[in-house]
């Protein structure tokens, strides 16, 4: 499964993203969040991209409708991954449209992402 939610602890949750990411799978994960963001109120989001080749040709992944329903629920999103993902992983988390921090991290950073999204 190219996309995975998963709960750290408290309300801390782990994406994993690996492979080719479809919409319909992007839409499945939302669906968990909402869920979860229910449940807890708010969360932080560790995104981590392991094993990462693209978004679906012609696949939407973006959901301004989640964004703009949940997006105040987010409080910090940290992203880890291969530097060639950088630019467009910040885009697709709408890091300039939040009001919550997103923030980057290469792929062995992964233990600094954690610290900076507990802060």
């Amino acid at each position: 499964m190219p996309i995975a939610l998963h709960h750290d602890v408290g309300n801390s949750y782990r994406l994993e993203i690996s492979g080719v990411l479809s919409r319909a799978e992007f839409a499945r994960s939302e669906d968990a969040l909402k869920i979860e963001l229910a449940r807890v109120g708010s969360a932080k989001l560790l995104c981590v991209f392991y094993g990462f080749q693209c978004w679906e040709a012609g696949g939407d992944c973006s959901n301004m409708c989640f964004y703009v329903t949940h997006g105040d629920a987010i409080e910090r999103i940290a992203i880890v991954g291969d530097e060639r993902w950088r630019d467009l992983a910040l885009m697709f988390a709408s890091a300039d449209l939040r009001k919550a921090p997103v923030e980057f991290f290469p792929a062995n950073d992964i233990a600094r992402a954690r610290d900076w999204l507990a802060s």
